[in-house]
């Protein structure tokens, strides 16, 4: 069976008949609160949205309004400054200096402050100066040359190095960035954070660093409320496989409190595929074709986001080592994918897409779509053995032959499972590189992480932003890291120096001229190197039930969770 754009619209009668005794319901009559039930395709394994993991994992879909910053991601991924954390102002008379002012009330549920060192552990953790962090990139906190303040103080300055002011700086220190200081600082065995990282200790930063990166990993069973102390409008109060991640309001929340008194999150890993079949949640973020059928059409709610809006694009990330370590290989297997078959079978309706720097919802990214992709808009197959031949030394043939006189070549795509309409797109891929020398296996893994590429798997399918769920923010600076040598959001190891130089001056170029310039410039390496081969824009499933208010789709990476502390319940 294949996913077609119909299927995107097929059990109404399901939602409409099963939700009413579902979701906000469910809590009459027992002693809980009223329940908002959510759904996402993030699968929540840790408090940390910024580590590789944590990252492609999608973390940050439940985490926002736990651990808010300076800003955070509204509807359209646009940045909306947070000011009930505090201000982030541009120093006058200073070269690209940021000045950051804490609101005096501002402090997680442990009644820890929130101040400089939150700031600080941020910048080191992801700005890659600093050794044994693992940050899922290091965009824009690369170019801070420093930060000033002392432990403990609820302001600091921030300075860019010369020349290097971040274009989308006011989106540092966001949502999910703040993780608890004191919380890593205790692990570490540190007084602060703060005096280590700037003495550059190199045992107590490998303490910092161990404790950052997986101090904050989250599982089921009872959850230590000391090591994840939030400083939003919500904190966690349980998390179990059975009853998804519990959120109920923080009591010592300084801003308007939360509308709704109990959230639900059901993750991957949780019994949300079961669950997700029934319609039994009142609302959902998730990958179009998570499950057979699809969630889809309920009155009064939303529906797949317009192709056109989209902020993150579908694609095939692929190793620069083993089987695609050498370019005529990744450019054969890119021959050889059908992906105006797959966008049209696959995609609810969108166009293939031909950008890696760029999604379909960005004003420039219209007129240049069309630019490039041209040679790999349908296979050929022709070409694609031509390829193989040469990478392999199997003779240059006389372009007509058929893979009978080819070794084939083994490709194991991963994706996270389970997943029907991404199995059924590596099932048509197969289909298709079969004749051009690649047996295409399917290895996906409900686990599948990042590190896996080049190691157990040969490709990934990630939803761009190297996020294996929600994707993408109104500004592409950030993930046009994808495409930079030696960035760990560069998956695919691969990207000449021309790439690199372009994303560096990408991401702190304003003037629109000048970034499609480097676009287009962008554009043309990646295509000649092919580090990931694009498809369509991803297609996402946005819905709430009419008796829940204040929800607003939310496109970008943080999802329709945004601004979860505005739900309410109707009667």
């Amino acid at each position: 069976m294949i996913v077609r754009q119909r299927e995107f619209i097929r059990v109404l009668s399901l939602l409409v008949g099963v939700v009413t005794g579902a979701g906000v319901l469910t809590a009459c009559g027992d002693d809980r609160p009223p329940t908002l039930d959510y759904v996402v395709d993030a699968h929540v394994t840790s408090y940390n949205a910024n580590t590789v993991d944590g990252n492609a994992d999608g973390v940050i879909m439940a985490t926002s309004r736990l651990l808010p910053g300076f800003s955070l991601l509204g509807p359209r991924g646009q940045v909306i400054p947070d000011r009930d954390v505090g201000t982030v102002t541009r120093l006058p008379g200073r070269a690209a200096a940021l000045r950051y002012e804490f609101t005096p009330e501002a402090a997680f549920t442990d009644k820890v402050a929130l101040d400089c060192d939150d700031l600080v552990l941020a910048w080191a953790a992801m700005s890659g100066r600093f050794p044994g962090f693992t940050p899922a990139t290091t965009a824009g906190y690369r170019d801070i040359d420093k930060v000033e303040c002392a432990p403990g103080e609820k302001s600091a300055t921030v300075t860019f190095a010369p020349g290097r002011e971040y274009r989308d700086w006011l989106s540092l220190f966001g949502a999910g960035t703040l993780l608890p200081a004191h919380v890593a600082a205790r692990e570490a065995g540190v007084a602060n954070v703060v005096d280590p990282i700037r003495a550059m200790d190199r045992g107590a930063l490998a303490r910092i660093a161990t404790a950052w990166n997986t101090g904050f990993d989250l599982t089921f069973g009872p959850v230590d409320h000391a090591r994840f102390p939030a400083s939003g409008p919500y904190r966690i109060d349980r998390y179990s496989r059975s009853g998804g991640l519990v959120l109920i309001p923080n009591e010592s929340w300084w801003g308007d409190k939360p509308e709704t008194s109990r959230i639900a999150i059901w993750g991957r890993g949780t019994d949300s595929a079961r669950r997700l079949p029934d319609g039994k949640f009142d609302i959902v973020d998730v990958t179009a074709g998570i499950v057979e059928g699809d969630i889809a059409g309920t009155p009064g709610a939303d529906g797949p986001a317009s192709p056109s809006r989209a902020l993150g694009v579908e694609q095939i990330v692929l190793a620069g080592r083993g089987v695609f370590r050498d370019v005529r290989m990744r450019q054969a297997f890119a021959s050889c994918v059908p992906r105006a078959d797959l966008a049209r079978d696959f995609s609810g309706g969108a166009q293939v897409w031909n950008l890696r720097l760029l999604a379909p919802a960005d004003n420039l990214a219209g007129p240049m779509n069309t630019e490039f992709g041209r040679a790999y808009q349908r296979p050929d197959l022709e070409r694609a053995r031509t390829l193989l031949r040469a990478a392999t030394g199997q003779g240059a043939g006389d372009g007509t032959s058929t893979t009978s006189d080819l070794q084939p070549r083994r490709v194991r795509i991963g994706y996270v499972a389970p997943t029907l309409r991404w199995q059924q797109m590596v099932a048509a891929i197969a289909a298709s590189c079969r004749e051009a020398g690649f047996v295409v296996e399917d290895v996906a893994t409900p686990d599948v992480q990042p590190e896996s590429l080049g190691k157990d798997v040969d490709a990934l399918i990630t939803a761009g932003g190297d996020s294996f769920a929600a994707s993408g923010a109104a500004d592409p600076s950030r993930d046009a890291y994808t495409l930079r040598g030696g960035d760990p959001l560069n998956l695919s190891g691969t990207g000449g120096p021309q790439v690199s130089r372009g994303i560096d001056q990408f991401a702190v170029t304003v003037s629109v001229p000048d970034r499609l310039r480097l676009a287009r410039s962008i554009e043309n390496a990646s295509w000649a190197s092919m580090p990931s081969i694009p498809l369509f824009a991803a297609p996402r499933i946005r819905q709430w039930k009419d008796q829940v208010g204040g929800v607003a789709a939310g496109l970008s990476r943080a999802g329709t969770g945004w601004n979860m502390d505005r739900w309410t319940i109707g009667r």
